[in-house]
């Protein structure tokens, strides 16, 4: 029986164990690919929200345990890629 992947409570932890794991023993049925994010980010957007839009937003990106700002970002990313397919 193949060994479960624990939990991380920081990308530094799960960095050290990728490093250092033998993943063959592991159950990676379960995995799902990972985006990460390595471009440095120099500009700043500031917007105005509705709460209850925000609230949702962080409650997602809580919920996937990735900061609301990254997911914003990506839904911006996915917007911007879907328009460039047309």
């Amino acid at each position: 029986m193949k060994k479960k992947i624990p939990s991380f409570r920081s990308d530094k932890e799960a960095e050290e164990f990728v490093a250092t794991a033998d993943l063959t023993g592991y159950d990676l049925k379960g995995a799902v690919p990972m985006r990460f994010e390595l471009q440095k980010k120099e500009a700043r957007v500031n917007m105005r929200l509705p709460t209850r839009l925000l609230d949702a937003v962080k409650a997602r990106a809580k919920k996937r345990g990735i900061p609301y700002q990254r997911l914003i970002r990506e839904a911006l990313e996915r917007a911007i890629d879907r328009r460039g397919q047309h």
